[in-house]
């Protein structure tokens, strides 16, 4: 449990200076995003997910997204052939805190109920879950999505 932890602090150490750097704080306005906006996206990731749509997966997406979990590190193409071999039947939320650490950076924690099988095997449970998102040329997208299956 430790090392998917580690794993995470470290993605998110490494890729903060990049955010933190990208230009001017956004103004308020139809650039900035709130705690809804930031859920929102994050609940539209996990329905095209659900429903296999790959496309509108990877549009939700950063070009440079990864993901940490117990059994690796993946990058967004990993995310998607994953998709193929997975079955999300259902899920749902709870304990959502959204915080803004930059105004072009979202950090997103919550806990993840679901029932879903991946390469065959029930991985169905609650999940400590934790997403970035970023604003990248005026649009909010994922950047770095980790989840730990709880004790």
């Amino acid at each position: 449990m430790k090392k998917p932890f580690i794993l995470c602090c470290i993605t998110l150490l490494a890729i903060a200076p990049i955010y933190f750097s990208q230009g001017k704080p956004a103004k308020a306005g139809k650039s900035a995003a709130n705690e809804s906006t930031i859920t929102d996206l994050e609940k539209s990731a996990w329905e095209a997910y659900k429903n296999k749509q790959a496309d509108a997966f990877k549009a939700l997406m950063s070009k440079d997204y990864y993901g940490v979990y117990a059994e690796g590190v993946k990058t967004l193409d990993a995310e998607l052939a994953d998709m193929a071999k997975s079955d999300l039947r259902d899920y749902s939320f709870s304990d959502i805190k959204v915080v803004f650490p930059h105004p072009k950076m979202a950090v997103m924690t919550y806990k993840a109920k679901l029932q879903a099988t991946a390469d065959g095997k029930d991985i169905s449970g609650t999940y400590n879950s934790g997403s970035v998102w970023v604003q990248q040329g005026g649009k909010w997208v994922g950047a770095f999505h980790t989840e730990v299956k709880t004790q």
